[in-house]
């Protein structure tokens, strides 16, 4: 394998890699210290389209971890960009949260039931039957579908909850069109943020606790991976995968000393 590049800039996840069920893990503080202390680019990243970075800025804060509101990237925002950049000012119906909702509107995009030119699919904790059917009737009509994130199921203290993968497959199956999925494993997302923060996919990293998103992401943008084993993935789970990632290490506090 030939020899990379140092790194020069970091892409993080957040859950299961800086946090896990509302509590930083051990050396997450120190290794978003150690970001800001070097000035090298940095995004902390989630296919989360629930909150808008403001919101996790200050849920991480109240964690005491401290992220530049700009430092946040998420798969609404993705989503929201990849929308501009296809339709500018264009209408969307959404199901989804402020986050979502947000970003859609910071783009100039208009929110409408009315042959919107896109459905929009993202997280919710209130997925809505009236709200799903009208979306099967829209695309059914011809609206696109684009999806925020595939991840079938989300954490809660109770459990797995549905996630927009999930409620997405339902969709699917009353309509027959399969929806454009913007956030991890699409390296879309990735590349979107490089490019934000003026980054190279040659000389940055991505750090996750998925095989199936964050490292899959990271190593389709060009980038040199490291999974933690702090979240979803389990060690003896890693062979399974067709692929590897450069580096698996305990968890974050590991990587400290690479900044």
């Amino acid at each position: 394998m030939a020899e990379r590049k140092p790194i020069e800039s970091w892409l993080t996840d957040m859950d299961g890699v800086l946090i896990h069920e509302g509590v930083p893990i051990p050396g997450a503080e120190e290794f978003l210290r150690r970001l800001r202390e070097s000035g090298m680019p940095f995004l902390v990243l989630t296919n989360n389209s629930i909150y808008t970075r403001r919101d996790l800025q200050a849920r991480l804060t109240r964690m005491g971890l401290e992220v530049p509101v700009d430092a946040i990237w998420t798969s609404a925002l993705a989503t929201a960009q990849f929308l501009d950049a296809q339709r500018p000012g264009g209408s969307a119906y959404v199901i989804g949260e402020a986050g979502l909702t947000t970003a859609l509107h910071d783009v100039g995009y208009v929110l409408s039931d009315v042959s919107p030119d896109y459905v929009v699919l993202g997280e919710t904790r209130t997925y809505s039957f009236e709200a799903l059917t009208k979306a099967i009737r829209l695309i059914n009509d011809g609206a696109r579908f684009i999806a925020t994130n595939p991840d079938h199921t989300g954490p809660s203290a109770e459990g797995a909850l549905p996630a927009t993968g999930s409620v997405a497959a339902l969709i699917t199956k009353a309509t027959g069109r399969d929806p454009y999925f913007v956030g991890k494993p699409n390296p879309l997302m990735m590349r979107t943020g490089l490019n934000m923060i003026g980054a190279h996919s040659e000389t940055s990293a991505m750090v996750g606790d998925r095989m199936d998103t964050d490292v899959l992401a990271g190593l389709e943008a060009g980038m040199e991976t490291f999974l933690v084993l702090t979240g979803l993935t389990e060690p003896h789970e890693i062979d399974r995968f067709p692929f590897r990632p450069s580096a698996v290490v305990d968890s974050i506090a590991d990587l400290v000393d690479r900044i």
